[in-house]
């Protein structure tokens, strides 16, 4: 049984072969133009998250967004937002597209979907596809707790030319409303 001791001690001095490190590509540097067009819309603790053209529509454009420092408390998943804006470069201004704050906005109106409710903050998921451009995924977030709910998926609409939601199958646009209203009446 010493035998055993011994021999498990001087295994213990064998050096381990160091873990090879992940070769993921550095992520282009955010050129100044943008980070100051994103701190103009959004402030100074703008985070620009992606740029070029998002849309695949030929035109400039970046996602910026206030994002939710994680803390003991903010644990959820996700990166965790309270504004979004998506602007584009037309003739060297930025213009805003696409906004979130407490609800879903574009050039147009509120976005289908948008809860009635004002929202204080989001679950933020994009990802960019060659076909379809820039696709994000607002998870409306509900106080402390995170109740399951549904992402409301919105995409750049190559026929409208503007951001807008897609129906619950991801598949289908949907038309915005020009003003946020309560559908339920109050008795009295």
């Amino acid at each position: 049984m010493s035998l055993a001791i011994i021999l498990g001690a001087c295994g213990a001095d064998i050096p381990k072969p160091a873990p090879e490190a992940a070769s993921k590509p550095a992520e282009p540097a955010v050129p100044e133009e943008i980070q100051l067009a994103a701190q103009a819309v959004l402030g100074s603790e703008s985070q620009v998250l992606a740029f070029g053209d998002l849309a695949k529509n030929g035109k400039q454009e970046f996602l910026a967004a206030n994002v939710v420092p994680k803390t003991p408390t903010n644990n959820l998943p996700g990166t965790i937002v309270t504004r979004v804006v998506v602007a584009e470069n037309t003739d060297g201004k930025w213009a805003e597209i696409l906004r979130c704050d407490e609800h879903l906005k574009n050039q147009k109106g509120y976005l289908g979907l948008t809860p009635l409710a004002p929202i204080t903050g989001w679950r933020l998921q994009y990802e960019q596809s060659d076909e379809k451009g820039l696709q994000l995924y607002f998870t409306p977030l509900k106080g402390a707790t995170d109740s399951h709910v549904l992402p409301i998926g919105v995409r750049w609409n190559k026929q409208t030319k503007r951001y807008q939601s897609l129906d619950r199958t991801y598949e289908h646009f949907l038309l915005e409303n020009p003003s946020i209203q309560d559908a339920r009446s109050s008795l009295r």
